[in-house]
């Protein structure tokens, strides 16, 4: 290869390359992307919020054993699903972060799943670290404590991200209707 060939691919190489740094968009300062945190999944696979980029979020903080709120919770978020999922087809992930890591394996979640049918790929139960689940409850201003050794009083919010991990919206209470969260997820997958 003679040099001036040489040259001229390096260019071409310098050129694609900052094209497509370029093409990156920068994550907002108000994204829960930004949070370093990794995650493990029902599946036993680690994850960083990031990787749920492009993907509207509908999340709420559970624990699986919560014999209380946190079946309502969950049955709220199996509502909205029910409901979007039969308006559009785009991509929306629906969360159940546990408060609860000592007692929510990914072996446990991925039961619970199982027991509540909510076996899509849509579906993502998330445990990790105690310092990460408090970080990421206090970012969606989700408060719980431990109060015994098997119950916990928390907040009972589900909370809406746009594709870009910026919080849209919260649902509080778990005698709330479904309907605003619906169409605001509606809103943002269909603008």
């Amino acid at each position: 290869m003679t040099k001036p060939t040489q040259y001229i691919l390096l260019l071409i190489l310098i050129l694609i390359n900052q094209f497509s740094i370029a093409e990156k968009t920068p994550i907002n300062e108000m994204s829960i992307f930004q949070l370093p945190s990794v995650w493990i999944n029902q599946n036993n696979q680690s994850l960083e919020l990031k990787d749920l980029q492009g993907n509207v979020l509908v999340v709420v903080m559970i624990y699986t054993s919560c014999q209380a709120a946190c079946p309502k919770l969950v049955a709220h978020m199996k509502n909205i699903y029910d409901q979007v999922s039969s308006k559009t087809k785009k991509e929306i992930k629906y969360l159940l972060v546990s408060i609860d890591p000592d007692t929510d394996t990914p072996e446990h979640l991925k039961e619970f799943a199982k027991k509540n049918n909510m076996l899509s790929d849509n579906w993502l139960f998330l445990t990790g670290s105690k310092e990460n689940i408090r970080v990421f409850a206090n970012v969606m201003g989700t408060k719980y404590k431990k109060i015994s050794p098997l119950e916990f009083s928390h907040s009972n919010i589900i909370s809406i991200f746009d594709d870009k991990g910026v919080l849209q919206y919260q649902q509080e209470g778990l005698h709330s209707d479904n309907s605003n969260t619906v169409k605001k997820i509606m809103e943002l997958v269909m603008p």
